[in-house]
């Protein structure tokens, strides 16, 4: 069984000026950081219906977590035997507030694209809780790579045929294949 669903984040971090809106930022990171997993959630009784399910987030280069500077943020997402969804939320309602407060850069959070990278950040953690909490379903998330598309002006460097690869690979990988992983494109890489 293959279900399909996509959540479009339209790649809001390019935004520059709704980062500066605490109130619109706080919104669109409810979405950013809650429609997958709200999605994967309801799907998974679907999915465990399945000899072979398979959930693949699409993540993002910069959400990982080499790339966060807040050392905390790094500590508490980098930690998957202590993770659950309750600290992943309670991370982003943290960048939320410092936003609000404008202490993003004193409280060491990225200086660009951050509400994207925490929102990706946030995806991969919950990934890995998700593949710990249903340990019958391979769940992962990927990047496809920087993918020339509509939404980036094709500005990408990969083909759409390219920057597939990754998640075709994930969802039609043999039974007994990896899960709680993140991937960048066909390579497993570091959260």
């Amino acid at each position: 069984m293959i279900i399909k669903v996509d959540v479009f984040d339209a790649l809001m971090g390019y935004e520059i000026g709704a980062q500066k809106n605490s109130t619109l930022l706080s919104q669109r990171s409810k979405v950013w950081d809650q429609a997958s997993l709200l999605v994967c959630k309801a799907l998974i009784p679907l999915l465990q219906l399945s000899n072979s399910p398979r959930i693949v987030n699409v993540s993002f280069l910069l959400g990982q977590l080499q790339f966060i500077s807040n050392e905390n943020t790094r500590k508490e997402l980098g930690d998957v035997d202590e993770l659950t969804e309750e600290k992943v939320d309670k991370v982003v309602e943290g960048f939320l507030e410092d936003v609000k407060e404008n202490l993003v850069e004193i409280k060491g959070w990225p200086k660009i694209f951050y509400a994207y990278m925490i929102s990706k950040a946030a995806l991969n953690a919950y990934t890995r809780v998700l593949a710990k909490n249903y340990r019958d379903i391979a769940i992962n998330s990927v990047s496809p790579g920087h993918t020339k598309t509509d939404l980036n002006g094709n500005t990408g460097v990969l083909s759409v045929e390219e920057g597939a690869k990754g998640p075709v690979m994930l969802a039609l990988m043999p039974e007994g294949g990896p899960s709680g992983l993140y991937f960048e494109q066909t390579e497993v890489s570091t959260f």
